[in-house]
């Protein structure tokens, strides 16, 4: 193991103690993410070029945007190597809406309100999308139709607020 471990049995060297390294580390990763969920990045929302459309990109990292109350007009997601969570539960939905997200090696939470259908279009690569909404009860509401591309990634929707 890169000279700092000298045993004479080498399968343990060469194979078991990178992945233990390995494991471990992920597994601080990821008990630090259980037991602080608040050091998610609580952002302002970035208007993309056309002033409406929201544009979101995260790099080996984690965001979350949260609508509270403002009128939604589409979105473009990124996750590139980390997290991006999109609270849409209290956004308001005056018409059918349209939603990209594109991940590679990254992940994408969306919360949608009660009051809409998610029709989803994916194409994906060791990847997917969960779907956890059911369809709206009433005729009449807006849809918002998502794209996902995933690359090793995944999409998780569900209904309602989180907390």
């Amino acid at each position: 193991m890169w000279g700092m471990v000298h045993l004479n049995w080498q399968p343990w060297t060469e194979y078991f103690g990178p992945v233990l390294l390995l494991y471990i580390g992920c597994e601080l990763v990821i008990y630090s993410f259980k037991k602080n969920p608040s050091q998610w990045l609580h952002r302002t929302l970035p208007l993309g070029e056309e002033g409406k459309r929201i544009c979101c990109a995260v790099r080996f990292g984690a965001d979350e945007y949260q609508y509270k109350g403002e009128v939604f007009h589409g979105a473009r997601l990124d996750a590139f190597c980390g997290g991006l969570r999109l609270d849409l539960s209290n956004a308001v939905i005056t018409e059918d809406e349209e939603i990209d997200i594109n991940t590679f090696l990254g992940g994408v939470e969306l919360f949608v309100p009660d009051n809409v259908n998610v029709v989803v279009k994916s194409h994906n690569f060791i990847g997917g999308v969960g779907n956890e909404t059911q369809p709206s009860p009433d005729s009449a509401a807006h849809s918002i139709h998502i794209t996902a591309s995933n690359f090793l990634g995944g999409v998780s929707i569900k209904r309602g607020v989180r907390f």
